[in-house]
């Protein structure tokens, strides 16, 4: 999920607002308003940062922030760090002046997982009649309330939300003192599917040299995107959230289930080119990787090892576009088209989708024309000479909830969307009050992308005019189509219990919104019952590693605990691939 605040931020760091500085006679006053630490103190270091001639890279020893492993600021090409912005949190934050302070409640709005961009301004908060009531709320700790009409903390457990009240330094976590000791392990189990897919195959096929290979996706929580939402994180120890503990715990994982195919999302770009890359490729993989737009800090990567599989293409996908309003967001997606290496046979090549979609619940209209975009993409790269397909694999976090219009457009290739409010898309919020419904087209003709999720293809002037009739009565109906046919790895059930299966959990939310979806073939355990026909070329599922409920979650104290270090849970999964 993509995290972030309303709050907007400056680029430039040396912002003050018009009409006010240090010595404003209001500058106190809006400090104190805002909810930074007293007045007095930040007012000092202010004067401390413009003293004339001072040198703002020469950093005095007693202001330097101690907890540097939460720091996650980066000066390119060794620019001096500049003053911090004096109506901007963070800023104060990333100096490290008052490594012992916290901003008040009104500096962390009700963000869930948002990007800043990506939200509309909250509601403005009434002033306190009483004074000493407002007095009492500024020594509490940010207490965060979901987005209006938000079901984040539905269904949420109760042993999340109990957190501490004592404040603590920014970058830093506040834990509940009885959950100091140490946390046992989450438990997940092998679901072996084979003995299923075999009877199938002996049946329609001849045994020949089948391909086994596993498959991963895994966000795996961006340190900068975590330390901009500590509020998230309030049920955790602070140790556990240390990258330093976390990027140790992250490879031991990976190098653990050893898959052949890993889709990662929340990729912090620094550390998969200081640690993660080099690592993984140490390991025998190869690394391709994509960063979010606009400057953001974090994006998705597909490895894989260099022994099972060699690269035929790499196509990145960019959902920023310049002039539609509706695409004005920076998630990305990353496919690779992949040839198995066989010495015994032929085998078609597989192509592999990694995205992390826009969590925003309210703006199902944009997860749907991204998705669009990936799946017009994935129709081209996997598009073989015959027409056919060859296997896909849609991997990643889409920020949508099993059943939800969105998860059902992928799996039954078709959603009729009349009359759907915008906020009902994703399911991630029960009671979208007051939004309208999505617009018919949902994307406009400008994108290039038709009706069945396809680039729309160059022809010859005779041709013109009817397709361009066939397009526009396309963009007039209510319903939108794709030519892949694809099923969920999971059943988003526990098989013991009937419980809901959980892919992310944090202090607000413990959902599932990360899935594998992959082009079934005869006999697939997974398939649907109702297709009759399935493709020659597809996968079988083997066997998949079991996903844990709420009651699983509340052993280990939630996510990210001492030993699962992201806020997601790895998907692992096992497929056949017959020539």
């Amino acid at each position: 999920m993509i995290r972030g605040h309303y709050m907007p931020r400056h680029t430039n760091s040396n912002y003050v607002r018009p009409g006010v500085s240090p010595n404003h006679p209001m500058f106190g006053r809006y400090l104190s308003t805002v909810g930074f630490p007293p007045t007095q103190t930040v007012y000092n270091h202010w004067r401390h940062w413009y003293q004339p001639g001072h040198l703002w890279w020469t950093q005095p020893p007693h202001l330097q922030h101690r907890f540097s492993s939460f720091s996650t600021v980066r000066h390119p090409f060794n620019r001096p760090p500049r003053p911090p912005d004096p109506y901007n949190w963070s800023s104060w934050r990333q100096t490290g002046i008052l490594p012992y302070t916290q901003p008040r409640r009104g500096l962390h709005l009700s963000a869930g997982l948002m990007d800043r961009s990506e939200r509309e301004p909250p509601p403005k908060r009434r002033k306190s009649a009483d004074g000493r009531l407002a007095a009492e709320r500024s020594q509490r700790l940010p207490e965060c309330s979901p987005p209006k009409g938000s079901r984040s903390t539905k269904g949420s457990p109760e042993w999340l939300h109990n957190v501490t009240g004592i404040p603590v330094p920014p970058g830093k976590f506040p834990s509940s003192p009885e959950r100091t000791e140490a946390t046992p392990e989450l438990k997940r189990h092998w679901e072996d599917l084979s003995q299923l897919c075999n009877a199938a195959s002996a049946k329609g096929r001849k045994q020949k040299w089948p391909f086994d290979f596993s498959v991963m996706s895994y966000n795996i929580l961006s340190q900068d995107l975590l330390c901009d939402n500590t509020y998230l994180y309030r049920h955790c120890n602070p140790p556990v959230l240390d990258w330093h503990h976390r990027f140790p715990n992250i490879i031991k994982e990976l190098e653990q289930h050893s898959a052949d195919i890993m889709c990662l999302q929340e990729v912090q770009e620094d550390h998969y080119k200081q640690q993660l890359k080099p690592s993984l490729e140490s390991l025998g993989y190869h690394c391709e990787y994509k960063r979010r737009t606009g400057l953001k800090p974090d994006g998705c990567a597909v490895v894989f090892k260099r022994d099972r599989f060699s690269l035929v293409s790499c196509h990145p996908v960019e959902y920023f576009r310049r002039g539609i309003p509706l695409l004005d967001r920076d998630n990305v997606g990353l496919i690779v088209l992949l040839r198995p290496i066989d010495p015994h046979s032929s085998l078609t090549n597989v192509c592999v989708a990694n995205t992390h979609l826009l969590y925003n619940p309210r703006r199902g209209d944009i997860k749907l024309a991204q998705l669009a975009m990936l799946l017009a993409e994935i129709s081209r790269v996997a598009q073989l000479p015959d027409s056919s397909a060859c296997p896909v694999l849609l991997c990643g976090d889409l920020n949508s909830v099993p059943w939800s219009p969105l998860y059902r457009f992928i799996k039954d290739s078709r959603l009729d969307y009349d009359g759907i409010p915008i906020g009902k898309v994703s399911g991630q919020e029960e009671n979208p009050r007051g939004q309208r419904i999505l617009t018919v087209p949902i994307w406009p003709r400008s994108l290039g992308i038709s009706q069945q999720c396809q680039y729309e293809s160059q022809t010859r002037d005779s041709d013109l005019k009817d397709l361009e009739q066939t397009e526009l009565d396309g963009f007039t109906s209510p319903s939108i189509e794709h030519c892949l046919k694809l099923t969920s790895a999971y059943s988003h059930y526990l098989k013991e219990s009937g419980q809901p299966e959980i892919t992310t959990c944090h202090s607000r939310t413990a959902i599932t919104v990360d899935y594998i979806f992959y082009s079934a073939a005869l006999g697939d355990a997974m398939a649907q019952a109702e297709c009759s026909v399935p493709p020659e070329k597809g996968l079988q599922l083997l066997g998949r590693l079991s996903l844990v409920g709420k009651d699983e979650l509340q052993e280990v104290n939630g996510l990210p605990n001492q030993h699962n270090s992201s806020d997601h849970l790895p998907l692992l999964t096992r497929f056949r691939l017959h020539p």
